[in-house]
């Protein structure tokens, strides 16, 4: 073969790989999980555009419901409530977690292998055997009234699996970075804030995405910890809704859609990033 030839071959696209029946079958269960997937919205968009009488019917289109949405719900100040309320509590949890899973993966002290283990125990604990004690100590301190209590209980919950995500992720740093820092004369906390924490972006917005996901949609924290009515979250408002005087469920989905929309924009513009966060420290 001269070299003018090997040169083409090198330059061939490569042989397409013929469908087999795996791949035929794997690609039909990914068209059906998607389908499923899929379908809720569906729904909701299609129930959300017809008046109950046509929703019963099967036929038509309207905008009532969404009109009614607007009247029944203050829409606008419940997603500024559950805007605030996944803010602040992301605040603290990326603030904890950072600090946290830096100390555990780089600093050496006595029984630091004890604390990191109580914090993966804390992750077992289920939310539903603590509940009940969180309301009495958060109703002790007047917290019932404002947007701190839920956020207290939001960060307290999200900060185990956040610590354990930053520690892994830290962990996968080289050992010798933070060596020549530290001979370079930068402490502990200069090296926190201009190499580890710049570094960790993909696992920071892998904790904002996934907490934004957890809190935005929960209804039994907001409904306990936010006893203020101006002060619901979307999820409580349509939790309160669904109870109350309204209950068609064209308006209930027009409802739902608003409150599903916020959580998945910010699951798609961040996915990439999500699935870096993820896979971090694995390597390691």
């Amino acid at each position: 073969m001269t070299t003018h030839e090997a040169t083409l071959e090198q330059l061939a696209p490569p042989a397409r790989r013929p469908f087999s029946l795996g791949r035929v079958l794997l690609f039909v269960l990914m068209i059906v999980v998607a389908i499923v997937m899929f379908y809720p919205f569906w729904f909701m968009i299609s129930a959300s555009f017809k008046t109950q009488r046509q929703f019963m019917a099967g036929t038509g289109f309207s905008l009532e419901s969404w009109q009614k949405l607007l009247t029944v719900l203050p829409v606008g100040q419940q997603l500024l409530n559950s805007a605030i309320v996944c803010a602040l509590s992301i605040a603290i949890i990326v603030a904890v977690s950072t600090l946290a899973g830096f100390a555990f993966a780089k600093l050496r002290y006595r029984a630091s292998t004890l604390f990191f283990l109580l914090i993966i125990a804390a992750m077992l604990i289920p939310m539903q055997s603590i509940i009940i004690p969180a309301y009495v100590n958060i109703s002790k301190v007047h917290l019932l009234t404002t947007y701190f209590g839920a956020v207290l209980v939001y960060a307290a919950l999200g900060t185990p699996f956040a610590t354990f995500l930053m520690t892994a992720y830290y962990r996968s740093l080289p050992d010798e970075l933070i060596e020549a820092a530290l001979v370079d004369g930068l402490g502990y906390w200069r090296i926190f804030q201009r190499i580890a924490l710049p570094l960790s972006i993909p696992a920071i917005v892998t904790i904002i995405v996934l907490q934004v996901i957890q809190i935005w949609g929960d209804l039994l924290i907001g409904l306990l910890f936010l006893q203020n009515p101006a002060q619901r979250t979307i999820t409580v408002g349509l939790g309160a809704l669904s109870a109350g005087r309204v209950t068609e469920i064209p308006v209930l989905m027009a409802g739902s859609l608003v409150s599903a929309i916020p959580a998945v924009i910010v699951y798609l513009i961040f996915q990439g990033q999500l699935v870096k966060g993820l896979t971090a420290g694995i390597s390691k």
